[in-house]
């Protein structure tokens, strides 16, 4: 088990950012990883020790090795270099996408290998299982993506033209649009059903809004409110155990604090920022309301502050994941109490987002975005370029400026 979780949770994401970035050491690590998986495999069938059930991991054991075959036949068949005009631009392509769902397909799996440990998510519980973890890793994969356009998106958000909010409310009014449909079953509407579905409507109707705000690469404020009511109905859900109401309590305060610190960085943080270039007494009559308005540099304070939304997201998931019925009744049983619990989450929480800041540091410092590296070898890979690909600075995305991308990388350089 501990040798699988680091296979899939740390070796093979570590080894997909190398591939990112063209490492050397992409080869090597991914290779010592299939071997160890075959390994691990092996052990898991051959230890006669504890037996568990028939189970979606066991299942999804088997079905994970149709990617790794897959991937070990692209990447043989990448290192002959052979059909280099026809066939080989695509199995680049499949290459890319297959070992970029390896942290996908290892988090699913791990979370199986845990449900199945303690014998969750059977019966007549398996569709509050379903709802708390796919909303839970959905907060978790917003954590995630916010913390990547932070850190190492600044240029694709140029390249979309669109704000961070446009693709926020599209994602809440799509996902809003399935809980509607999704939360009530038979013609017995209880409570949580109402709330639950009330909230997919309240996504949908929102996120219309979102989207109509953010049309012309505008900042809203429109998905943080989202968050921050939907908190709010999680912080008053009520559940059947004390321990529960509360766990369920801090996970919507814990939302809520998410949307507000959101507010604060669209409102204030990003709008603070001094323009670049502006000579002093010269009036700028860039808006500072837009993603395309002028080449800022964040001050350090702004950009630890701005750490604060996806760390909250990436821990509000974990809480929401932890929340099941079966879990809080093992902790209700064992005589641990809501403050004790609530902190290990939160601690699991703190190793998550170093984990993924450690990820997003490593493709922002290895292979071709080394510092060292040649600021003018093209990635074929259709990775995310870096802020400051010339300078190897790291600086976050801040609002862009209106200038063609070769004025930004220098006069004398053609695009």
């Amino acid at each position: 088990m501990f040798l699988q979780a680091a296979i899939w949770g740390i070796l093979f994401p570590v080894g997909m950012v190398l591939g990112m970035t063209r490492s050397r050491w992409h080869v090597p690590l991914q290779s010592a990883g299939f071997a160890l998986t075959l390994g691990g495999y092996i052990l898991g069938h051959a230890h006669k020790g504890r037996q568990f059930k028939a189970s979606a991991h066991g299942t999804f054991a088997d079905i994970i090795f149709i990617p790794i075959v897959l991937q070990i036949v692209l990447g043989i068949y990448l290192k002959l270099h052979i059909h280099e005009r026809t066939l080989r631009p695509y199995a680049v392509r499949a290459h890319g996408i297959v070992g970029k769902a390896y942290p996908v397909i290892g988090w699913v799996q791990m979370l199986f290998g845990a449900i199945a440990f303690r014998g969750y998510c059977r019966g007549d519980h398996l569709g509050q299982c379903l709802a708390h973890y796919i909303m839970g890793g959905g907060f978790i994969a917003y954590g995630i993506i916010m913390a990547i356009l932070l850190l190492v998106g600044e240029m694709w958000i140029r390249r979309s033209g669109r704000s961070p909010e446009w693709w926020d409310s599209w994602i809440i009014l799509l996902w809003g649009i399935v809980n509607t449909f999704t939360e009530h079953r038979g013609m017995v509407w209880s409570v949580k059903d109402m709330q639950h579905t009330i909230l997919g409507i309240l996504w949908w109707c929102g996120g219309i809004l979102g989207v109509y705000l953010a049309r012309n690469n505008q900042r809203t404020v429109v998905p943080a409110v989202i968050i921050i009511l939907t908190g709010y109905a999680m912080s008053d859900h009520a559940q059947q155990l004390m321990i529960s109401t509360k766990v369920h309590s801090v996970f919507g305060y814990t939302l809520m604090l998410a949307g507000l610190a959101r507010i604060i960085e669209v409102c204030f943080v990003v709008p603070s920022f001094a323009p670049v270039g502006i000579t002093e007494g010269v009036e700028d009559d860039r808006s500072d309301h837009t993603l395309a308005d002028g080449g800022h540099e964040a001050a350090p304070k702004g950009k630890a502050f701005r750490h604060l939304t996806p760390f909250l997201l990436v821990s509000a998931g974990l809480l929401f994941m932890s929340g099941t019925d079966e879990e809080l009744e093992f902790v209700h049983e064992n005589g641990m109490d809501h403050v004790t619990y609530l902190l290990i989450m939160f601690s699991i929480a703190f190793l998550l987002y170093t984990h993924i800041l450690f990820l997003i540091n490593l493709y922002a410092t290895s292979g071709r975005n080394a510092p060292d590296a040649d600021p003018h070898i093209k990635d074929a890979s259709g990775a995310i370029e870096l802020a400051t690909p010339t300078t190897g600075r790291w600086t976050g995305y801040a609002p862009v400026r209106n200038e063609p991308v070769a004025h930004v990388i220098g006069d004398d350089e053609e695009d």
